[in-house]
């Protein structure tokens, strides 16, 4: 596996990549569609905001976003084609994106989870810190607030 920083050029795969994550979950399709421009990540997008994808065998198979704003960091995206779940991917991007942002002189970082991503979070670390109430469709969505310490 190599992990390298995303080019604009990225940003079409990178968008597949984080539709087929979201589905991997089991969410209606109306759901997804609604998510779909918030999941679509254009070249301009990855020309001002960082980003770091893990290829194997020369094919992008997940990626990662940070922001960094006010003197907090955050990972805004970490997203893992289903076929590479649980084989140590994110994993490996996570302790990348907390190595950069420790360098960078950063203490904490937080993150927004999907639900069924807390489980994830919490093995590497994260504590849940509060959470972010939202809906989709009337349906009321808890989202958990993880932190780590570096």
């Amino acid at each position: 596996m190599i992990v390298r920083r995303v080019v604009p050029e990225d940003s079409a795969v990178l968008t597949q990549i984080a539709l087929a994550a979201k589905r991997h979950w089991g969410y209606p399709e109306r759901w997804i569609e609604i998510w779909t421009p918030q999941l679509t990540f254009s070249p301009d997008y990855f020309q001002s905001n960082e980003g770091w994808l893990a290829e194997i065998d020369g094919r992008p198979v997940a990626f990662y976003t940070l922001l960094e704003a006010n003197e907090t960091a955050s990972i805004e995206n970490l997203w893992v084609l289903p076929d590479f779940i649980g084989q140590g991917v994110g994993r490996t991007l996570f302790h990348h994106a907390l190595d950069l942002l420790r360098q960078r002189g950063y203490t904490t970082v937080r993150l927004e989870a999907d639900p069924n991503a807390m489980g994830f979070y919490e093995k590497m670390g994260m504590r849940q810190v509060g959470e972010h109430l939202s809906t989709v469709e009337g349906q009321p969505r808890i989202l958990p607030i993880m932190e780590i310490d570096l």
